[in-house]
């Protein structure tokens, strides 16, 4: 399969040629030598991989024919978008859940990231086809996976990861989330120019936002590896980075990506990924620094995982008043509500071992202790 066969399997689909910015066919070319060379795909991986890769560059399409249809589009701001993210793992799920339930917020739903045209009505956000589709494709895939959703539990409306956003530009984790693809890994996190990914992900929030404003607020927990990238499409962009003790974290993040990795392979190295985590979070950690450095220490709102545990939304009136935003009652009633409805562990029980990664604590202790030290995480030990 070459990048000329996802364009026509594309174009087939929808009856469109224009997908804008060329620049983004170099990572598809990388991912789909991986895929033939390196990855190991199952039949069923292969065919599921490639489906992705056709809707992707259908959807843009879509959003690229819709935004030619309706410039006036193009000229409504994106004003101070949140951007939540934090080594996985670290609670940046809990965090959007929280600040969706504020009602005057908006979020990248789980649904409209597979089927963003048209752009929603307010009142299609949880309701309507579009929605009922992924809702019903969830409940087989949680039916088919049970153990992934103890793991990470998405509802058809629920906050997704805005990397969904950046699939479409064939820049974005979750490619390597899915398989063995050292090329494009390679690529993606040292040589890609992420800047094309970012100027169509503000592009699809503008489609977004049409009939169904509010202040974007969106999660990706890889967004440290790119954050020069991000705030140069987004200057006013509210950054917050949430941390926990990176034993629980690597572990953790390493048995998510086993779990899905086996849904397209059979031939998955669980130490490899060990030694994967441990790489891509240095280099994630490295980075943020690095954006710190530049912009000041206040530059990122830190949250800490424990805290946010102990007092989930007294940590969301420390993140508004850094922010010099107030927390509404209607908000807060909101967050409370939410809590009451999803306690810990209602999608089950989420458990892994280090060893099966290759790791220990002690090791991972050793790897990460400035990063501890500097950002007073606590930890177990």
């Amino acid at each position: 399969m070459k990048v000329e066969d996802i364009i026509a399997a594309a174009s087939a689909e929808t009856g469109l040629n224009d997908f804008g910015d060329e620049a983004v066919l170099s990572g598809l070319a990388i991912l789909l030598e991986d895929y033939q060379n390196e990855a190991a795909l199952t039949e069923a991986g292969r065919q599921r991989s490639i489906g992705s890769l056709v809707s992707a560059l259908a959807g843009r399409m879509k959003v690229e024919d819709w935004l030619a249809r309706h410039p006036e589009l193009l000229e409504r701001p994106v004003e101070k978008p949140m951007f939540v993210f934090g080594l996985p793992r670290t609670g940046t799920t809990l965090t959007i859940n929280l600040l969706a339930a504020d009602p005057d917020r908006r979020c990248f739903l789980r649904w409209e990231a597979f089927d963003p045209v048209p752009p929603p009505r307010s009142d299609e956000l949880s309701a309507g086809p579009r929605f009922e589709r992924m809702q019903a494709q969830m409940a087989r895939a949680i039916g088919a996976a049970p153990h992934i959703a103890a793991i990470h539990h998405e509802d058809s409306d629920s906050p997704t990861e805005c990397q969904f956003a950046m699939a479409p530009s064939f820049c974005a984790q979750v490619y390597e989330a899915q398989a063995h693809v050292p090329g494009y890994r390679q690529w993606f996190l040292h040589e890609a120019d992420y800047r094309p990914a970012f100027r169509y992900h503000k592009r699809l929030l503008q489609c977004l936002q049409a009939e169904a404003p509010g202040r974007w607020t969106l999660k990706n927990p890889w967004h440290p590896l790119f954050l020069d990238e991000l705030t140069e499409v987004y200057p006013d962009a509210q950054l917050v980075m949430t941390h926990r003790d990176p034993v629980e974290v690597v572990g953790s993040a390493c048995s998510l990506i086993h779990a899905v990795r086996r849904m397209y392979s059979d031939a998955v190295d669980a130490h490899a990924i060990g030694a994967q985590m441990v790489e891509i979070f240095h280099l994630m950690i490295a980075r943020q620094d690095a954006y710190r450095a530049k912009h000041g220490a206040d530059a990122i709102f830190d949250i800490q995982y424990d805290a946010q545990m102990r007092d989930p939304v007294g940590q969301m009136k420390r993140l508004y008043d850094h922010f010099g935003e107030p927390l509404t009652a209607r908000a807060e009633a909101a967050m409370t509500a939410f809590l009451a409805d999803n306690p810990k562990g209602r999608h089950g029980r989420h458990e892994y071992r280090l060893e099966d990664y290759g790791l220990d604590a002690a090791g991972v202790r050793r790897e990460f202790a400035d990063y501890v030290e500097r950002f007073r995480i606590p930890t177990r030990s």
